[in-house]
């Protein structure tokens, strides 16, 4: 797994840019070229195809809800954010892995702009939340880091959100599993480290986002994602959210767990009202 920059860092740039809008712009140009130039002397492969024909074998599905009721959030921002994930789902369904590629979720994306239809809607920024040009696109990266961690696939690049920003509210997955992307430099991206093709379908239902990770041949072992250890901590006059996420490998032949791995260790500051934390989850 590899991180090209650390959160400190990425907030102590925005610093500098925050003085005015063309140093912003320049600082983005900055990190769009070393993207380029690590890209380039990477010499990845990267996933570009796309196929019609749906592979036969589904890995993992899912589906999670477009609209949420989320404390202090325009629901103007989340009904565009539902335009800005219909418009990615026109770059990134069908996309077809090969052995030894990785997937680029911005490389396959482009710059999302209004002039391509996109909409302001909701992102996180320093510190919390705003609304940009495409805002909302983190829920499709969510998606696609979903489906692979319930895979063999190998993630190789993951920026974790490291705030908890809103209370649950019928949450399907365990909390912190979700990834920040921000053309083009802070990307999501995996690799293909199977011996065939994987395929990645994404859809617009019901009010729902649902996605499948697809394959030619079953795989050999199953994933089950549990959060353990859950609860919240004060620490002076903060709130933090403490969980563990280990992603356990399953044999399908005879259901025997073969291992049990930490992929995410979780301590985040709560940003919002401390009042809406379950008291029966603060733990001293």
């Amino acid at each position: 797994m590899i991180l090209l920059d650390s959160e400190s860092e990425i907030m102590a740039r925005k610093l500098l840019c925050e003085i005015n809008p063309f140093f912003y712009e320049v600082s983005l140009r900055k990190e769009y070229l070393k993207r380029d130039i690590k890209d380039l002397f990477s010499f990845n492969r990267f996933a570009n195809n796309r196929s019609e024909a749906v592979l036969p074998n589904i890995v993992k599905s899912h589906c999670s809800v477009l609209i949420r009721n989320l404390h202090g959030v325009d629901i103007k921002l989340q009904e565009s954010k539902v335009k800005n994930i219909e418009l990615a789902c026109s770059k990134l369904n069908s996309i077809i892995i090969h052995p030894n590629e990785v997937f680029s979720f911005w490389r396959l994306m482009g710059r999302p702009t209004a002039k391509d239809g996109y909409q302001h809607g909701l992102i996180i920024k320093k510190y919390g939340m705003g609304s940009a040009i495409g805002g909302g696109l983190c829920q499709m990266a969510n998606m696609i880091h979903w489906l692979v961690l319930n895979s063999p696939l190998e993630v190789v690049e993951i920026h974790h959100h490291s705030d908890a920003l809103f209370p649950d509210e019928n949450r399907r997955v365990p909390f912190g599993t979700g990834t920040s992307v921000l053309y083009k430099h802070v990307d999501y991206r995996f690799k293909n480290n199977t011996n065939q093709d994987i395929q990645i379908l994404l859809w617009i239902a019901n009010g729902e986002l649902c996605g499948e990770l697809r394959s030619n041949e079953p795989f050999l072992h199953r994933y089950k994602l549990v959060e353990e250890n859950n609860h919240f901590k004060k620490v002076g006059d903060d709130y933090y959210r403490i969980s563990q996420i280990y992603k356990i490998t399953i044999d399908k032949s005879n259901n025997q767990e073969l291992s049990k791995d930490l992929i995410l260790d979780n301590y985040s500051k709560v940003m919002y009202n401390h009042n809406l934390i379950p008291e029966s989850q603060i733990r001293e």
